[in-house]
């Protein structure tokens, strides 16, 4: 039986949401003769979603990203606030949930959770007897790093844990090509192996520069004003930018406002400081829906075609401006 799972790439979630998916699977057949194929989801301003000709498996999955309608579809787990991209998306869900009690059910959508990756380790063990035990310590951290759990801005900026650098080198890495061949080394090995390893090591090695470098560029470009911190990074091309700096550098901050360039897009990146000690009073994923993008409460972004750049650089000072309103 061939199993095609799409979930979220570049993302420590992602990957690990993938991977308790794949023994979850396994434990619902355990006497089938099983292959995984799996794909790296992006959110794209031409097309946000997973192209319906990638669900092309025996048993097709869809983790930690947009909902499709597509009759081609059978399993779904995913947290995001933003998940349905259309009103036949949503209804297409609801009706799966109505028509398949129990057991019988294969798509969950619960914005309660932090992670995917938790979800799914909880649906499966509630529902269908799934054991995840030998995967807490990849959940756990999933859990932390999608939920921004950290004691403090500095642990997750100066990625010191061994765990933080194997999460950056997936964060730039972590293409189809990428997940294929991680994913079965996080079932096999101990976590902490595979972000001691060698290869580990040697990827991390630039790319500690290159936030390095990153953070150095925040500190010159950063402005604050009434609590939000906006950053115009838009002169630099950033094939990816790193979370959590405006927040170690501005820790009395409750917001920032990203503006970035790569070779393929314009993307806005906001966020709530999970440690400004205030209270959040603004929806991201709802400010981010209005123009396309989407996300959680606390996180989200927006892509624009790389020839928009003036337009992005109006919606992000939009934005910006929003959240410094009570």
């Amino acid at each position: 039986m061939q199993v095609v799972v799409v979930t979220h790439g570049h993302c420590f979630d992602g990957i690990a949401s993938a991977a308790v998916f794949t023994r979850f699977f396994e434990h619902l057949y355990p006497n089938e003769q099983l292959q995984f194929k799996y794909y790296a989801a992006s959110y794209d301003p031409d097309f946000d979603g997973v192209f319906p000709s990638l669900l092309s498996g025996d048993v097709n999955a869809i983790l930690d990203f947009r909902f499709s309608s597509s009759p081609q579809l059978t399993w779904y787990f995913d947290h995001h606030t933003s998940a349905f991209p259309t009103p036949l998306d949503r209804t297409t869900y609801e009706a799966h949930v109505i028509n398949h009690p129990d057991r019988s059910r294969k798509m969950f959508h619960d914005t309660a959770y932090g992670s995917c990756t938790k979800l799914i380790a909880e649906v499966g063990a509630t529902l269908f007897n799934f054991d995840f035990t030998p995967l807490t310590e990849l959940i756990a951290w999933a859990d932390q790093i999608d939920r921004a759990a950290f004691p403090n801005a500095q642990m997750a900026v100066e990625r010191k844990e061994p765990v933080l650098q194997l999460m950056t080198v997936i964060e730039q890495m972590a293409d189809d090509h990428f997940l294929q061949s991680m994913i079965p080394r996080l079932l096999e090995e101990p976590l902490n192996q595979v972000a001691c390893s060698t290869e580990i090591a040697e990827a991390y090695r630039p790319l500690k520069e290159k936030h390095n470098a990153f953070i150095h560029l925040i500190r010159e470009r950063a402005q604050e004003q009434k609590g939000v911190v906006f950053v115009d990074l838009s002169h630099a091309l950033l094939e990816t930018v790193g979370k959590f700096v405006t927040y170690a550098l501005f820790p009395s901050s409750m917001y920032s406002v990203l503006l970035s360039v790569s070779s393929s897009k314009c993307k806005i990146s906001i966020g709530f400081n999970p440690w400004c000690g205030a209270k959040r009073n603004h929806n991201i994923a709802k400010i981010c829906e209005r123009y396309g993008g989407g996300g959680h409460p606390v996180v989200g972004a927006i892509t624009l075609p790389v020839t928009q750049l003036e337009k992005a650089r109006e919606i992000a000072l939009s934005i910006a401006h929003q959240l410094m309103s009570p």
